[in-house]
């Protein structure tokens, strides 16, 4: 039977958050598991939309993101969660509100450079207010799970490191 599990992505705009989670969840979906993805741009649009991004509606978001996890961690789906989620205590408050045990944090590294060069979004070019990297602090992860450093590892390796972990957990 399968267990429920969160893999929280965290990493700069760019950095290939949601990129490298579309790939563990091809991995997953081959083995039969249930996976369920939530994106932070997607949470924005929808559920997240009357939210800004002051650090108390920052707050809320990755707090919302949580909860909906849990939901479905709960139902023993695999949840890949790829959210900026800058701050250490909102990505430490997640962890409590799905449980440490089934919490697996993944920081995905690259420098703001490399970001601002990959740009998939276009955000580096725009003028936005409290943009997490430039106007906005990003406390980066003191001892996650799992780093990625997507400047030396392909998009593959990545979501093969992070599949074994899942693996691992699982064992």
């Amino acid at each position: 039977m399968q267990k429920g599990l969160v893999i929280w992505f965290t990493g700069l705009s760019g950095a290939g958050k949601t990129t490298i989670a579309t790939e563990v969840e091809k991995l997953l979906s081959k083995q039969g598991l249930r996976v369920c993805m939530l994106d932070g741009d997607v949470l924005r649009q929808g559920i997240n939309s009357d939210l800004g991004f002051s650090d108390e509606d920052r707050n809320e978001n990755v707090r919302r993101a949580a909860e909906i996890a849990k939901l479905f961690c709960d139902k023993e789906f695999i949840v890949l969660v790829s959210f900026i989620s800058p701050f250490a205590a909102m990505r430490e408050r997640a962890g409590q509100i799905i449980g440490r045990h089934r919490f697996i944090e993944v920081y995905v590294k690259a420098d703001i450079n490399v970001c601002r060069e990959r740009d998939p979004k276009n955000l580096y070019k725009k003028n936005i207010a409290q943009f997490t990297g430039i106007s906005s602090a990003y406390e980066v992860p003191k001892k996650p799970d799992l780093i990625l450093d997507t400047q030396l590892l392909s998009i593959e390796e990545s979501a093969n490191l992070v599949f074994e972990k899942i693996r691992n957990q699982y064992a």
